[in-house]
């Protein structure tokens, strides 16, 4: 519905309003009012899944780009606060106090989310992810079912599992993975960069098995066992075959046009 509705002139007006920042020197302040516009939103519906859930086929028409809509996501965590904030100043008087500083740690931790992957424009990493992960996606179909299941289930269960055992095993394998994550990263970042400062071995990852550095032996094995499949490149459409046309007087007997073989032509 979106789709067919949001075309034309629709569409470029949404665009310009949405996507036009504030003229200099102002252009720092349109994130901000972004933000505003989607804590309001989000507090008119009393729901942050409603509102992201309702951009998300904006972005994927083009009609809000992925700049803006950053900011107006962020916004929108902000907005769903209030939900706990009004159900806080609902409890009764002896509960009050407690009820209270549950909302206002909701509050603040969204908050505080916002000040560490906002203000500076090299820390909006979101923006970055959110991009290579589309490309990704594009590319592998099954890979947004993998991310969500690895990243909100299977992750969350084996940290929680680990915990359950204690802080020094938490402790114990938690500290080198970490440390390999941030040499991984460290080593992608110089890789792009600078593979100047990196050995003539580490300046790819084409000496670890093709399995650790690639997503193709996977895809080839979940195509295999599922129905899933990796985009093809778009082709170039077929040339129709050309037609001669020939223009004679009118009551003329067609003659026969002459044509080299190696033309594929269609007389009229």
């Amino acid at each position: 519905m979106l789709n067919s509705l949001l075309k034309g002139q629709v569409a470029n007006v949404i665009q310009k309003v949405i996507n036009t920042d504030f003229p200099a020197p102002f252009t720092w302040v349109t994130g901000y009012f972004a933000m505003v516009v989607g804590a309001s939103m989000t507090f008119v519906v009393q729901s942050s899944s409603v509102f992201t859930s309702a951009i998300t086929p904006l972005i994927g028409l083009g009609v809000i780009s992925i700049e803006r809509a950053y900011p107006l996501t962020l916004g929108s965590n902000i907005g769903t606060t209030t939900t706990a904030i009004l159900a806080a100043l609902a409890s009764p008087r002896e509960k009050l106090s407690s009820s209270f500083q549950i909302a206002l740690c909701h509050f603040f931790f969204n908050i505080s989310g916002i000040l560490l992957w906002y203000p500076l424009p090299c820390t909006r990493l979101p923006i970055r992810m959110a991009k290579a992960l589309g490309k990704r996606t594009a590319k592998y179909r099954w890979f947004a079912v993998l991310y969500l299941l690895v990243c909100f289930l299977l992750l969350p269960s084996l940290v929680f599992g680990i915990s359950m055992a204690g802080w020094q095993a938490m402790v114990g394998l938690g500290t080198p993975f970490g440390a390999l994550l941030a040499f991984v990263v460290l080593v992608n970042v110089l890789q792009s960069r600078s593979p100047g400062h990196l050995p003539k071995w580490l300046q790819t990852w084409d000496f670890l098995p093709r399995w650790m550095h690639s997503l193709q032996p996977l895809d080839g094995l979940i195509t295999r066992a599922t129905l899933c499949y990796a985009r093809p490149e778009p082709r170039s459409p077929q040339l129709p075959p050309r037609v001669f046309l020939e223009e004679l007087p009118p009551a003329t007997p067609s003659p026969r046009l002459a044509l080299p073989a190696h033309h594929n032509a269609t007389r009229l």
